[in-house]
């Protein structure tokens, strides 16, 4: 009984992962060719939109990570995705820091 629930666990943990990285991307890239045609466009809002799509994006990138922990079986893995956390937690801290500076502006 403890297996199954084990396995069922696991299996809305790996769905949870894709969903999650899945909306990252699509973010991530949708902000891109926003902050693309924007640029084309000349507008002041660019580097705003842009640096807000890829926070939101990272966001949901380092959501899929956490949940990631939840199924790591060894401390060698432990240890790849706290790097992968923490680096995506610095580059998200970069960016807001980022949008800040900008909205002073």
């Amino acid at each position: 009984m403890l297996d199954m629930l084990h396995i069922i666990l696991e299996n809305i943990v790996d769905a949870a992962i894709l969903l999650f990285e899945f909306i990252g991307v699509g973010i991530i890239i949708f902000s891109g060719l926003r902050g693309f045609l924007l640029c084309l466009k000349r507008s002041p809002e660019t580097k705003l939109a842009l640096t807000k799509g890829l926070a939101m994006g990272l966001e949901f990138k380092l959501g899929s990570e956490i949940l990631r922990t939840v199924v790591v079986r060894d401390w060698k893995e432990i240890g790849i995705v706290a790097g992968i956390i923490i680096l995506r937690a610095a580059l998200t801290f970069l960016i807001h820091w980022e949008i800040k500076e900008e909205e002073k502006q």
